[in-house]
């Protein structure tokens, strides 16, 4: 069985010339009739398009959480701002594999950097997901568990946890660092930045730990913490209903993350229109909530589940169970383009956990705020120093001015 060589930023499963061209395969001829997507024209655009936003958001997202006062840090706040940073990392090393694809897989800028924008690609594909999952056991503690998890989520811990998912996502990448480098394959006549596997065992360990680690065990933590948390919230919804139809006293009910840390307070006589009023600002912060946790999981299945699928119809396929035109196409096509859907996840990030929040909005905005006063008294002073430069310069042309007509005035002296 032949040994698998991957050229692509990830330990993808694929034959040597998998993104290169379908048709140059011996064992696609019998394809031939199947259309292959270019490529070099079509992913560069992509990379370019994920770059761009994703740099502009994430970057936003880092300003905001990193100028955050030391007060108001909080452990989802920590985690995401890590996530950022990861994500920042990732997308600096587009460019490179956006001119990689352009020049026909031919890598131009040494091995140093195949190794390092390699590493960089497999450290977000860990690190991104990690910090994911971590959210989500925190949100389901502070919302689920919130007494019980009072005394260990604090900043503290979560910077220790963060260590930890930095730490895993390293030792994940380090097997891909070491084995990635640049081989020149002669038939295609050029050099490509990939992965050429030991033997066939090291190829399937690492597919099945990217599919696992990367995919499978965080999509089950994700989907179990946001169930839990959406029964929570609904049963506590079912709660206050009673409460308001039975005219019962007051049971606290869930609002915020922050809400629930705080002391209680005594209840307040109930008067008809106020009540109305929180009754109906609560259902649409219950269903704001249950909009963002739903929206979380499906982002997070609809931009990594397709690559996955089809990194396991590639391991089929080498294992000799599926041999078919439409299987080969979909390995030499679609791995690359669902590869940019995940990578598009990177940029949908920062939008889904930073602003969607009021409070992000508004630190935003403040910080926005703070950079146009900034702006503004910088141009007002640039305008004085440019008034007082002309006033000075106004000032010697008439004295100049002066001087000459005194020449003239002014008897030249005896003949």
């Amino acid at each position: 069985m032949a040994v698998p060589t991957d050229l692509s930023p990830f330990n993808t499963t694929s034959s040597t010339d998998v993104y290169l061209n379908a048709s140059l395969a011996p064992s696609d001829r019998s394809c031939s009739d199947w259309p292959s997507i270019p490529m070099s024209t079509v992913i560069p655009a992509i990379y370019a398009i994920i770059c761009v936003l994703g740099t502009i958001v994430n970057a936003l997202a880092v300003g905001v959480l990193a100028h955050a006062r030391a007060s108001r840090t909080t452990v989802a706040n920590t985690f995401m701002l890590n996530l950022c940073v990861s994500d920042l990392l990732f997308l600096l090393s587009l460019p490179l594999w956006a001119v990689y694809y352009s020049h026909g897989y031919n890598w131009p800028f040494g091995g140093i950097a195949c190794k390092v924008a390699g590493a960089l690609h497999n450290l977000n594909l860990y690190a991104s997901i990690f910090f994911i999952t971590s959210m989500s056991v925190d949100r389901y503690l502070a919302i689920v568990r919130p007494l019980r998890s009072q005394s260990t989520r604090n900043n503290k811990r979560a910077r220790l946890a963060c260590i930890l998912v930095w730490f895993l996502a390293c030792a994940c990448t380090f097997p891909s660092l070491y084995l990635r480098d640049i081989h020149h394959l002669e038939e295609l006549g050029v050099k490509a930045c990939g992965i050429s596997y030991p033997s066939y065992d090291w190829y399937m360990t690492l597919v099945w730990m990217k599919m696992s680690l990367a995919f499978l065990l965080p999509l089950l933590i994700i989907s179990g913490c946001y169930y839990a948390i959406g029964r929570h919230l609904m049963a506590d919804t079912g709660l206050a209903r009673m409460q308001n139809t039975s005219h019962l006293p007051n049971i606290p009910s869930f609002k915020s993350q922050e809400s629930s840390m705080k002391p209680d307070r005594p209840s307040t006589p109930c008067v008809r229109p106020r009540c109305s009023t929180s009754r109906s600002l609560e259902g649409r912060g219950l269903e704001r909530v249950l909009w963002t946790v739903t929206a979380v999981v499906l982002c997070f299945f609809i931009c990594w589940f397709p690559f996955h699928y089809v990194t396991f119809l590639d391991v089929l396929w080498n294992e000799g169970w599926l041999d078919s035109c439409w299987v080969k196409w979909t390995i030499h096509n679609l791995t690359p383009l669902t590869l940019c859907l995940g990578f598009f996840n990177s940029a949908i990030n920062p939008i889904l956990y930073c602003f969607v929040g009021n409070h992000f909005r508004d630190r935003l905005g403040g910080l926005c705020k703070d950079l146009c006063v900034c702006l503004h008294a910088h141009g007002d002073d640039h305008s004085q120093k440019r008034g007082s430069f002309s006033t000075r310069l106004s000032s010697f042309s008439l004295k100049l001015s002066d001087f000459k007509d005194l020449a003239i005035i002014e008897p030249s002296g005896p003949a």
